[in-house]
C-alpha cells in the first residue's frame, strides 16, 4: 500500500495514458498498417502508458534524504 500512495501520480499517468493510446488506435489508428507505433492497438497502448508514466512522473516530489 505505501508503494502505491508513494507512486499515486506516476500509476496514473500510466492508465490515463493507456486509455489515451488505445482511444488513439481505435480512432486514428493507420490505414496503410505501416505505422510502428499506431498499426496495433497494444502497441499504441503500450506507448501511451509509458508517456503518460512519464509526463506524470515529472510532477511527483521526490524524496531526500539527509546522510551526513
Amino acid at each position: 500500500m505505501y508503494f502505491i500512495k508513494r507512486h499515486i501520480l506516476t500509476i496514473t499517468g500510466v492508465v490515463i495514458g493507456a486509455i489515451g493510446g488505445y482511444l488513439y488506435y481505435h480512432f486514428v489508428g493507420c490505414a496503410s498498417g505501416n505505422c510502428t507505433i499506431t498499426s496495433k492497438p497494444l502497441n499504441s497502448t503500450l506507448y501511451g502508458s509509458i508517456m503518460g508514466g512519464l509526463f506524470l512522473n515529472i510532477f511527483q516530489k521526490q524524496n531526500k534524504k539527509n546522510e551526513h
